[in-house]
């Protein structure tokens, strides 16, 4: 009787409930669900659909206006009796990001809108096969059940959308803009000037030329660094995972202090230790008959210096997931190593090596992105010195991550700075996807 009373209700194939409800949704979101009894998600949905004609009519043309002209009103001084009096006008930068924040929630508000159209529709096709639709408290109970996860990452990715993504945007328009500290608002206003930017730096030799060797040196330093902390790491895990090593908590111990200590600590104390006039260092060299060397103030010492202090500060963090790596590997493998009369060389050449870089494949790609964006030891230890009088606004062991600073915060020139800013994320997307795509360690095969 029951499912008589259903069918009589919601007679099977007896109306296009469906189309019926997508276009009242066209019509207005949320009509849809409210045709389909769903009054409390209906209502919900009016109430979005309601802001956004809002922020379509009241927010979203001044939002185009203010991304189209950046402005079109200076801040002056004029005078109002004997007294000069600032009337300030438009802020390009405040416009700008206004602009990309409006754009950003009509974007969200027309996904709203085209999912409440495919609701409203595939909720009648529902009524149309005499099915009941979904009351609200059982569509939060199924959401509860069936979509937690995805409840779980909403608040996360709207935090990636307004704080990762939207700056992202933020910093690729600002490249085409004519953005520097001459042209800084509210006094000024800032133009839209397309890729002169990207073509000065390599049209301009004393851009070019800078750009060419900071990038050549970027990748030579992250190449360097990530390959002697990894190697530095290695080599002591294998130490003191040797048989017959005694104390090894305590090597352990030993061994991770250069980490423990803050990195702005030990680089301010490295930089002191490798100072060419009065450092430690240089002072027990001359002990020992051996001329002052140069470390910071020669640029070839000043990159060997750099490559030092990072294999200092970071082989502890290698030597800890290689120690814990080797535990895991089978003990019956170097006993049949044993057997078969293998070296110690070979079973680390064989077994050893080859069962850590499975496993450590993906951490050093990532050490070497992370190396590219080394800020801090470049920044404490050299200050990118000594200077180039041939760069621009950028020394000899500047990188990109240190040029980019110096560019933005210590010369104003915010669109060149952009524009390498782009550059990086370009670089580091494509060689750590591409990387980490081909890497067996996120495939389902073991090493081979």
């Amino acid at each position: 009787m029951q499912q008589l009373a259903i069918e009589r209700e919601y007679p099977p194939f007896s109306k296009k409930y469906g189309k019926k409800a997508a276009l009242l949704s066209i019509f207005a979101l949320g009509l849809g669900q409210l045709y389909n009894r769903q009054y409390v998600k209906g209502l919900l949905l009016l109430a979005s659909y309601i802001f956004g004609i809002y922020i379509a009519v009241a927010r979203l043309p001044h939002a185009i206006w203010a991304l189209i002209t950046l402005g079109e009103t200076e801040s002056q001084l004029k005078k109002v009796g004997r007294l000069y009096k600032q009337v300030m006008g438009d802020h390009s930068i405040f416009l700008l990001v206004e602009g990309l924040i409006t754009i950003f929630i009509m974007i969200v508000l027309v996904w709203l809108y085209a999912a409440g159209i495919k609701d409203a529709y595939q909720t009648g096709r529902l009524r149309e096969e005499g099915i009941k639709p979904s009351t609200f408290k059982q569509t939060l109970s199924f959401v509860a059940a069936y979509r937690f996860p995805q409840i779980v990452l909403t608040i996360p990715m709207i935090g990636v959308v307004f704080f990762t993504v939207m700056p992202i945007v933020f910093m690729i328009l600002i490249a085409f803009t004519d953005f520097t500290r001459e042209t800084m608002p509210p006094k000024h206003l800032i133009d839209w000037q397309g890729f002169k930017a990207f073509q000065d730096i390599f049209r301009i030799k004393s851009w070019s030329n800078t750009f060419f060797s900071v990038t050549l040196w970027t990748f030579i330093w992250a190449f360097f660094a990530t390959l002697t902390g990894y190697f530095g790491g290695f080599a002591v895990a294998l130490l003191v995972q040797q048989k017959g090593i005694r104390f090894r908590s305590f090597w352990r111990t030993l061994f991770i202090l250069p980490f423990a200590i803050p990195m702005f600590v030990s680089t301010l104390i490295l930089r002191n230790m490798f100072n060419g006039q009065f450092g430690p260092i240089n002072q027990y060299l001359a002990l020992l008959g051996i001329e002052k060397i140069p470390w910071l103030s020669e640029p070839l010492w000043a990159k060997f210096t750099l490559v030092l202090a990072n294999f200092w500060l970071s082989f502890p963090v290698s030597m800890l997931m290689i120690i814990g790596i080797l535990a895991t590997i089978p003990k019956d493998m170097y006993e049949a190593a044993d057997i078969d009369g293998a070296s110690g060389f070979q079973k680390v050449r064989l077994i050893t090596f080859p069962m850590v870089m499975y496993s450590m494949a993906p951490l050093i790609i990532m050490q070497f992105v992370g190396n590219i964006n080394n800020f801090n030891i470049v920044y404490l230890l050299t200050d990118g010195k000594p200077v180039n009088g041939d760069f621009q606004f950028a020394g000899h062991t500047d990188i990109l991550i240190t040029w980019l600073f110096k560019l933005s915060m210590e010369q104003g020139q915010y669109n060149f700075a952009s524009v390498i800013g782009i550059f990086i994320f370009i670089v580091l997307s494509v060689f750590a996807v591409w990387n980490v795509r081909n890497t067996k360690a996120f495939k389902e095969e073991g090493p081979s």
